[in-house]
């Protein structure tokens, strides 16, 4: 397709939570491409990776949750983005956003504000030194129905309703 996508569906874990050979499969620099199928679980994998962990796995809690959905929509309004529904997990990410920027450098930029916002935050876990996976998932959504079911799925497929936020200053223009 020609131009720029609608909007993305932008998914990143949290450090350590989701290593290579789990059993739920992961992606890794060969297994990257659409339709490619996961990395096989592999229990001596996983076990090297979680050795070379330089802090212990993080895994959110409530609060940090709606800390780093709170950085996220900050973000979104500081850039002029729309975040059509954002989802914090425990152990990942998910982000439905529309804006002029490509689906990289909100990324990195969802991080850097949720990194700055745990840092502040006063539970437990605030002094790691990584809270991310080195990168994540980025989908393109080219179509107003492909953007509906993302957001279906950002909003109801992740277990129970506790950290969907919306805040739409745009609406999806194609069909």
């Amino acid at each position: 397709m020609m131009g720029r996508p609608i909007a993305y569906l932008i998914t990143f874990t949290t450090y350590g939570a989701w290593l290579h050979g789990d059993k739920r499969g992961s992606v890794d620099k060969s297994h990257n491409r659409h339709a490619d199928n996961f990395v096989a679980p592999d229990v001596t994998r996983e076990n090297e990776e979680r050795v070379a962990l330089k802090n212990q796995a993080i895994m959110l809690s409530l609060k940090q949750r709606e800390v780093v959905r709170d950085a996220i929509l900050q973000v979104c309004e500081f850039r002029g983005w729309a975040a059509h529904a954002v989802h914090v997990r425990a152990n990942h990410v998910h982000i439905v956003v529309a804006g002029s920027a490509g689906p990289e450098k909100m990324m990195v930029d969802f991080k850097a504000y949720a990194t700055r916002a745990m840092r502040l935050c006063d539970e437990p876990q605030t002094t790691a030194t990584k809270y991310w996976t080195q990168h994540g998932s980025t989908k393109y959504l080219w179509t107003r129905r492909r953007v509906a079911a993302a957001i279906r799925y950002v909003r109801d497929g992740q277990g129970r309703i506790m950290a969907f936020g919306t805040m739409c200053k745009q609406s999806p223009e194609r069909k």
